[in-house]
């Protein structure tokens, strides 16, 4: 199955979920994007490593870092290879001393934590990057105009009628979710 190389993009607070953080990710090569939902510990090793904070003590992740440099291994890659009731799944791929191959189930949110610290490629496989993907017209809904709030109930109601005639149920959900709670 081909894999396609991903990179961080944006982490801001969760409208969906209160209490937890939107990562949005991008594919390298068509630039499609697609959001996971992470924790508040998640979100601060990975936005704390991003500004280049200095902690006077190592966080979980920079000490599983430490750990693993410190057994002769690195952190090869990281592959989202599954998605199960919305929530993604990643390998780490470490290589070891010997320079053979390991693969260590973890949560999204932690594997990218540890990529970065590793400064090491992300890959997502192709068909899940296209079933996560936000489409076309949802992302010009939701990262080009602006806030959702700045749409009247008409120009929500057309995109949703054009979201539901592209098939794209999940996005129209959310929409249609917003048109209620509007009502």
């Amino acid at each position: 199955m081909e894999k396609r190389e991903i990179q961080i993009l944006a982490l801001s607070t969760s409208e969906s979920s209160p209490g937890n953080f939107s990562l949005v990710l991008e594919d390298l090569i068509d630039k499609k994007r697609f959001v996971i939902i992470i924790g508040t510990f998640e979100a601060q090793a990975i936005a704390i490593y991003l500004e280049r904070m200095e902690l006077p003590r190592p966080l979980t992740h920079d000490l599983f870092k430490t750990t693993i440099t410190q057994l002769g291994a690195t952190l090869k890659e990281v592959v989202i290879h599954n998605i199960v009731d919305e929530i993604f799944q990643a390998w780490l791929v470490l290589t070891d001393f010997e320079n053979k191959e390991k693969k260590v189930d973890a949560r999204a949110s932690d594997a990218l934590a540890l990529a970065i610290r590793f400064d090491c490629p992300v890959f997502i496989y192709e068909p899940l990057l296209h079933k996560a993907a936000i489409s076309e017209e949802f992302e010009k809904f939701s990262f080009l105009r602006g806030s959702v709030s700045e749409y009247t109930l008409e120009e929500l109601q057309s995109l949703l009628n054009d979201l539901l005639a592209k098939e794209d149920y999940e996005s129209a959900s959310k929409i249609r979710d917003l048109i209620q709670r509007r009502k």
